[in-house]
């Protein structure tokens, strides 16, 4: 297998509202701002450049749509986005979002366990209804395993 590390991905992501949108992904996932305009932000979401655009369309209380597709017995929202962290990382995020009371989709746990590609999962919402999933692998040479 090839190294799996690859170059920072770039994603735009449509949202209701900025300020709430920065909020959350700055004192929730703790990015950083890095540029922004009166419709959009950029943010720093473990190296990778994540833009969050004003979608006036949503309304002050919309949400993205979303479908659902099953995965391992789960309900496993489509479109998403997160990224793979190391155990020790997730498991540290996934502590931060329970303190903060987070309104998980899928609560952490343990996904294919004992299979090829065991990992580490979670599922929630930003404000505006994108859905994240952030994940680690037990090893992450399995990132691409073929059961």
């Amino acid at each position: 297998m090839s190294n799996p590390i690859h170059a920072p991905f770039h994603l735009a992501i449509p949202v209701r509202d900025l300020d709430e949108s920065k909020n959350f992904y700055q004192n929730i996932l703790g990015c950083q701002a890095g540029r922004s305009s009166d419709c959009w932000v950029d943010l720093n979401l473990y190296g990778h450049q994540l833009v969050c655009h004003l979608d006036q369309s949503l309304g002050k209380d919309g949400q993205v749509r979303l479908i659902n597709n099953d995965v391992d017995d789960h309900g496993v929202p489509v479109p998403h986005f997160g990224v793979v962290l190391n155990m020790a990382k997730w498991h540290v995020l996934a502590d931060k979002l329970k303190t903060a009371g987070m309104n998980f989709i899928l609560e952490p746990y343990i996904r294919f366990e004992g299979l090829p590609g065991e990992q580490a999962t979670m599922f929630f919402l930003d404000p505006s209804g994108n859905a994240l999933e952030f994940k680690a692998f037990k090893d992450l040479s399995q990132l691409f395993a073929v059961d």
